[in-house]
């Protein structure tokens, strides 16, 4: 039966990453991380009490999809609400690495 990502995890995972960010990734990921928090998604989220979004940038967010193992890049237009689902497998510093090349 799917559980959702303890918060243990995902730090874990948040950690890990962080060892692989250097320079202007690092800098980038310093400004937009947050602590954890866990945000509505209403088309798939629901059933695990949201997705844990682990960075803030402008209109979007860096989200951890725990059906499908791995993070995301979003829009919001409320804070607290992500936009769009994806179902990328993708590791946190890829994700990192996709928002930076946005946003330069």
């Amino acid at each position: 039966m799917w559980q959702p990502i303890s918060l243990a995890d995902l730090y874990a995972e948040i950690y890990k990453t962080e060892t692989l960010l250097h320079g202007n990734l690092w800098n980038f990921w310093s400004h937009i991380k947050i602590e954890p928090e866990k945000w509505q998604e209403p088309k798939y989220g629901n059933e695990g009490g949201g997705f844990w979004v682990v960075a803030v940038c402008g209109k979007w967010v860096i989200w951890f999809n725990d059906i499908e193992d791995g993070f995301n890049i979003s829009s919001h237009s409320t804070y607290g609400t992500i936009d769009e689902y994806w179902c990328n497998q993708d590791q946190l510093n890829w994700a990192v690495s996709r928002l930076h090349e946005l946003m330069i």
